[in-house]
């Protein structure tokens, strides 16, 4: 089945709680939680205590995405019972297995995110112990960006290592995702969708969540 994570960035920060509250009850499956330091992407997003301040008004697991230079300083920040999946970025990493391990240590499933300049075959030693693989489809660091085409045989590829070598893996996709190109990464092999300003710029966020799910079946 195909997941929706709508991504908390592009949403209103003084409406948080109730457009999170918001998305739940229209069926969305995650809370994306796109965390930025100003150094590995050149923004500064929030924190932790964002993040933890949705602990209570939602039922959703959070899907941790950490765009940061040394993440292993931070990891266990992002550790609460909603916290179902951390993930790294590959370039950010130079002990990746060790990183993969330390999430899983905190009972989280572990994630690795590719760059769009970044190959897949950057994966080949550590796809077997990855739970997820976040591609993005957008240079991280703004919502609101286009899609990058190539992606798409990102993904195709990605499937493939996927069914050969882990299919228990979760391929998913974040940047520039819209009503009119879901489809196509989700027929393309991605399970989980990030979604983030085609979705909580929509006049009616919750019309939207169920728009992007019935194109997503």
């Amino acid at each position: 089945m195909n997941r929706l994570a709508p991504s908390i960035l592009s949403a209103d920060f003084s409406k948080l709680g109730e457009q999170t509250e918001l998305v739940e009850k229209a069926g969305a499956h995650f809370i994306h939680v796109d965390v930025m330091d100003g150094h590995f992407v050149p923004n500064i997003s929030f924190g932790s205590t964002v993040m933890k301040s949705l602990l209570g008004k939602t039922k959703l697991p959070f899907d941790v995405h950490l765009m940061i230079e040394n993440p292993d300083r931070y990891l266990e920040d992002f550790v609460t019972d909603n916290t179902e999946y951390i993930t790294v970025h590959v370039e950010a990493c130079p002990h990746l297995h060790r990183t993969i391990q330390h999430i899983k240590s905190l009972g989280i499933k572990a994630g690795v995110s590719l760059n769009p300049a970044t190959p897949i075959s950057s994966l080949e030693a550590i796809i077997e112990d990855l739970d997820l693989v976040l591609i993005m489809s957008v240079n991280p660091g703004f919502g609101g960006q286009k899609y990058i085409s190539s992606a798409t045989e990102k993904i195709k590829e990605l499937k493939k290592m996927k069914d050969s070598r882990n299919p228990n893996l979760e391929i998913e996709i974040d940047g520039g995702i819209t009503l009119e190109n879901i489809k196509i990464v989700t027929d393309a092999g991605v399970d989980i969708v990030v979604v983030g300003s085609s979705l909580f710029g929509a006049p009616d966020i919750e019309k939207r969540v169920k728009e992007l799910l019935e194109l997503i079946g």
